[in-house]
């Protein structure tokens, strides 16, 4: 099969099959097929194929086009989603920042707020911290072990060695603290979402929060989500919000809303 007719026979199966129906496609043939379906034009085809690309292989440049891809249906709510996504994967990703920068000030949204410590987890790509702080702690015991294991003379550049070592280590600490708060950073997806008083459709409502405006999870019940917000707290449907991390299980809900 030529590649051109491949690129046009995928493009024509994501737009008759749902995201979890292509599971069976590499996400680089996926990838390749969103990229020839935004060329065309063909917007849900494409935000259908970097979804399910995404979904089994979170790389930050997918995620940075699923955003574009939404952005142009119209999907505000998604579109941020996905660029906080991609900057959560890849916080190098300019792209996405200033897509962000753009998103928000035209639909006149808030940014999330951060601790500090969730600002330092922002330096590198979340996954990092966790192998940071293995490599520093093992570097550390190793190093204060190794010259009485051996037999050697301990050494000034021993002592300085371990003392790097374990500042690595404790400065690492507040950055995965704040990776795991970050963890619970979600987006509303869909316009006018109801934040309910009680975690039932028959609640009242405090308010109605706008696609993209950011909210933090605090506990489950059911199918409800109790969240805190600029606009207050209370509850929403788990489907009318997703997680920032991607791929954090029973939120990332692939392909629900196309």
């Amino acid at each position: 099969m030529r590649p051109a007719f491949r690129q046009f026979f995928l493009v024509v199966t994501v737009l008759s099959l749902g995201v979890t129906r292509l599971r069976g496609v590499s996400p680089d043939e996926l990838f390749r097929a969103g990229v020839e379906a935004y060329g065309g034009g063909y917007f849900l085809a494409a935000a259908k194929a970097f979804r399910a690309s995404a979904a089994q292989q979170s790389a930050s440049g997918t995620l940075q086009n699923l955003g574009l891809a939404e952005w142009q249906r119209g999907r505000i709510g998604a579109a941020i989603l996905a660029w906080e996504q991609a900057l959560w994967v890849d916080p190098f990703n300019d792209a996405a920042r200033l897509n962000l920068c753009f998103a928000r000030k035209t639909a006149q949204l808030e940014a999330p707020e951060a601790a500090w410590y969730e600002v330092a987890s922002m330096w590198l790509p979340a996954n990092w911290w966790a192998w940071i702080a293995g490599v520093s702690l093992w570097f550390t015991v190793g190093i204060a072990a190794l010259p009485g294991f051996l037999r050697w003379r301990k050494a000034g550049w021993h002592q300085a060695l371990a003392t790097a070592g374990l500042a690595v280590f404790l400065l690492s600490i507040p950055a995965q603290v704040g990776v795991h708060t970050r963890s619970r950073l979600g987006f509303v997806l869909e316009k006018g979402t109801p934040l309910r008083l009680t975690p039932t459709r028959e609640a009242q409502i405090v308010t109605l929060l706008a696609p993209g405006a950011p909210a933090r999870w605090e506990r489950i019940r059911g199918n409800y989500l109790f969240v805190r917000t600029s606009h207050g707290a209370g509850w929403l449907e788990k489907e009318q919000l997703d997680l920032v991390c991607p791929n954090k299980a029973g939120f990332y809900q692939t392909g629900r809303s196309l």
